[in-house]
């Protein structure tokens, strides 16, 4: 299958939480990596967050450094990477940040069940994709995004989107951003949500390439091992 390479970046507490309870976003890496995260954007096709990420954060997902803004529309590229998002049942508001903040691309990702007229209305302002009956079929999805140019995809959250792409075999990269901070709470999200794995040989393994120091954390890069 076709697809494109996917890196997964997230900022992680020091004991696995991506979010509080509430799904509050806090701050948990500083200056140095968000540097980091903004190069990394920059050097990708296409960012993709699940819609409670949207839901819970509004993000933009836009480069924000403008000498790197300025590189990639010196390389004949846009602005900013191809904004996705997976939203089974077009819950994406219409005033959504990612729909309307910076230029660029916009695609949706939504399922066969979804309210036809929500669909209808994202398609003013983003490219929808059908793909899946009650669930975001994502091999289907990165095959699409493959034939729509995409060959580096950078995926932000949410842990369930995450666990849902591990499941299906679809992550390359695994970086990790570890934080001085205790977040708590068995409810709060962790970097990998969802049903989880059953049985010990169907983990996915992991093989560390890089660990650095950075802020007040650490920064591990992990490549993900292939069967």
């Amino acid at each position: 299958m076709q697809r494109p390479h996917v890196i997964v970046n997230l900022a992680m507490s020091a004991d696995g939480k991506i979010s509080t309870r509430e799904r509050r976003q806090v701050k948990i890496s500083g200056k140095n990596d968000f540097s980091r995260v903004d190069r990394l954007k920059a050097e990708c096709d296409a960012i993709m967050v699940g819609i409670g990420t949207v839901l819970a954060d509004d993000p933009s997902l836009t480069v924000k450094s403008q000498e790197l803004v300025a590189a990639r529309t010196g390389r004949g590229l846009p602005g900013n990477p191809v904004r996705v998002v997976v939203d089974c049942r077009a819950r994406t508001p219409l005033d959504a940040a990612i729909l309307h903040r910076g230029p660029g691309r916009r695609i949706i990702a939504c399922c066969e069940g979804s309210d036809r007229k929500k669909r209808e209305d994202l398609s003013a302002l983003a490219e929808v994709i059908v793909a899946g009956e009650r669930e975001v079929d994502l091999p289907v999805l990165m095959q699409g995004l493959w034939m729509r140019g995409i060959r580096r995809l950078m995926v932000e959250g949410g842990g369930r989107l995450i666990g849902a792409l591990f499941a299906a075999g679809l992550v390359d990269e695994f970086i990790t951003f570890i934080g001085n901070i205790v977040i708590g709470g068995e409810n709060a999200p962790t970097p990998a949500d969802g049903p989880g794995f059953v049985r010990e040989e169907d983990f996915p393994r992991l093989t560390l390439f890089a660990a650095d120091r950075m802020d007040n954390g650490i920064l591990l890069h992990w490549v993900v091992e292939k069967n």
